[in-house]
This record gives C-alpha cells, sequence and structure tokens, in this order.
C-alpha cells in the first residue's frame, strides 16, 4: 500500500488537564501518514487522483488550534477521523506530541492507527 507522509506539523493549540495550559495555546507537534492506492495519480500525475496532503496538513492544523482537547489522545482521535474522512485514505497513523511537556523529554505524545 502506498503512503502520503506528512512529517513533524506544527500548529498551536489549548491541550492540556492543567488550569495553567487551558489559558494560553501550546505547541503541538503532528505527524501523519496516510495509506491508499496512488497508482493512478502516479500515471495521469493528476492531484485530484491522489490524496491531497495540503488539504489534510490545514484540516489537521485547524482541529488542533480550535478543539481545545484536555488529552494528546483525543486530539489524535480526532485527527484520524478526519483522515479517513478524506477521499482515497483507507488506513492513516496519526501522531499527537507535547514538546517540553515533561521535564528532560523533549516531547511526549501519542500515536495511534485506524483503518476504515
Amino acid at each position: 500500500m502506498d503512503k502520503v507522509i506528512i512529517k513533524d506539523l506544527l500548529a498551536r493549540g489549548i491541550i492540556g488537564v492543567y488550569d495553567w495550559e487551558r489559558v494560553r495555546p501550546q505547541e503541538i507537534l503532528i505527524n501523519i501518514i496516510l495509506y491508499g492506492d496512488l497508482s493512478k495519480a502516479g500515471a495521469t500525475d493528476d492531484i485530484e487522483d491522489s490524496i491531497n496532503y495540503k488539504t489534510v496538513a490545514k484540516g489537521a492544523q485547524s482541529l488542533a488550534e480550535n478543539c481545545e482537547r484536555l488529552t494528546v489522545e483525543a486530539l489524535a482521535n480526532d485527527i484520524v477521523e478526519y483522515c479517513l474522512e478524506t477521499k482515497g485514505v483507507v488506513k492513516a497513523i496519526v501522531r499527537v506530541e507535547k514538546p517540553g511537556a515533561v521535564r528532560f523529554a523533549k516531547s511526549v505524545g501519542v500515536e495511534i492507527e485506524r483503518e476504515k
């Protein structure tokens, strides 16, 4: 199966369970792998035959910046559901991370995988 990869998409949104996390936006790092058949797009060289990664990236970024979730698990689930609604996507892996959330760690997060 073919893959479309969106790597290190940065968003700023409200996420977290503590009061201080609910006050101002934090950095959220998103990585997405979309699975589907890209053979037609390869043959036709037409974006309409492919998975439009720009549309998916903008949608994922918008979700992260506007949904104000408590947990990265919930945000990752929102994003993966959005990805699976995208034309041509049959499977998606979404990783959502909060850089600097834990002392001495570059980031913490979750990765989920879902199929239609």
